[in-house]
């Protein structure tokens, strides 16, 4: 999930809860363990049981696993009655090589953890070690550890297989690590923050021949580049500017050699949307442009589009409460509560669609992008993550 948000760079101090300054260092070996063993998708089995044994260490009253294949959800009882509060944390990897150098480096080749789900996962385990101690709170926490996010919506089938009604989770909360942001800084906003993703494919079949005689040829290379150019006039003629959306093309494959007109075409895009109308309308202009172009051809052209992720589309009250609960942490100068909206995906989605909810970024300081083979996650802000979880859960629930 690639993003990066234009903000300053500094160096910000970073109050956390104490008991959680107290287990610092073995967030960091947990996040270097579960950084050298990265793992795919739904294949989390390692990590899943890492989780849960840490779970099982911290005194969890349950744990729920094969969730979503190798998901795990846990409970945490506090004291008294009242509702439960959901907080996930995503933990597969990516499939490419790392280049950090570290000492702690992927140890499976042609695997790391390029997004910082490492990260992500030990802070939230951070979380619980100190609500299990604690419990100073009411109600339930509702702890989710979840894979493929990054190919295949995990969040998406644990939602399916009924997480929510299961353990009566009321409102649901996850964050992500933002490279190149102040070191411990939050950034929210009300409303949609990440973009719905679609991609689409076009498959042009003409007729092939001699590269000197076209004209005994359909050729599928000038349809295929009319199809291009007129996709790119969606955004600019069939789209209202101030709106965000985009559309592009990433791929075209065709052809063989320099004196062959091929039999076929292949193209690929990606389509990034907030609003559901502007989804639909571009879905429909794309269909209706390779149906004009293979009548103006005289070929045919088959669409496959397909809808993925939709937008991340945080609730009003939710992010009110998220935000004023990152104050207390970092202090209100280090919370943007209004960060631009961009373009990235993220199958949180889902559960903000099931359930109230607040989704934000954490400040790692300044480093290497999300999905770079240099990426590695900063240390230093696990416990921010792990104390604004922490707190998350106390503030919304208090004792009494």
């Amino acid at each position: 999930m690639p993003h990066r948000l234009p903000q300053p760079k500094a160096q910000v101090h970073m109050p956390v809860l104490n008991r959680i300054a107290d287990f610092t260092d073995q967030m960091t070996a947990w996040r270097r363990h579960l950084h050298q063993n990265p793992e795919l998708g739904f294949e989390c089995h390692q990590t899943a049981a890492f989780v849960a044994k840490r779970l099982a260490e911290f005194g969890v009253d349950e744990i729920h696993q094969g969730i979503g294949k190798t998901g795990v959800v846990a409970i945490i009882n506090g004291q008294g009655d009242g509702p439960t509060i959901g907080l996930r944390a995503d933990m597969d990897a990516l499939p490419m090589d790392e280049i950090t150098g570290a000492e702690w480096a992927s140890t499976v080749a042609g695997k790391m953890h390029a997004c910082g789900h490492d990260g992500h996962t030990t802070m939230l385990l951070g979380a619980a070690k100190y609500l299990a101690e604690t419990r100073n709170f009411s109600g339930r926490v509702a702890l989710i550890f979840q894979p493929a996010e990054e190919n295949g919506g995990g969040a998406d089938i644990m939602v399916q297989e009924g997480i929510m009604d299961r353990f009566d989770i009321g409102r649901v909360f996850a964050m992500h690590n933002s490279p190149d942001q102040p070191e411990g800084s939050f950034h929210t906003a009300i409303g949609p923050i990440m973009a719905a993703v679609d991609t689409f494919e076009v498959y042009v079949q003409g007729r092939g021949g001699h590269g000197a005689m076209p004209h005994l040829t359909n050729d599928p290379i000038v349809a295929a580049v009319a199809v291009v150019n007129s996709v790119q006039t969606i955004s600019s003629r069939n789209h209202y500017s101030g709106d965000d959306l985009v559309v592009s093309v990433t791929q075209i494959h065709t052809g063989s050699a320099d004196n062959i007109v091929p039999d076929t075409a292949y193209i690929c895009g990606t389509v990034r949307t907030f609003d559901p109308q502007v989804r639909d309308m571009v879905k429909r202009r794309i269909s209706q442009i390779c149906e004009g172009q293979a009548q103006a051809y005289d070929l045919q052209i088959r669409l496959d589009y397909q809808q993925g992720y939709p937008a991340t589309v945080n609730d009003a009250d939710q992010a009110g409460f998220a935000i004023a609960t990152a104050q207390e942490v970092a202090g209100a100068d280090q919370v943007d509560p209004d960060t631009s909206r961009h373009m990235g995906a993220e199958d949180f989605s889902y559960m903000l669609n099931a359930r109230p909810g607040c989704y934000l970024f954490l400040g790692q300081g300044e480093g290497p992008g999300l999905h770079h083979p240099a990426f590695d996650f900063n240390d230093a802000v696990a416990p921010v993550g792990a104390s604004f979880f922490a707190r998350l859960v106390e503030r919304a629930q208090p004792r009494g």
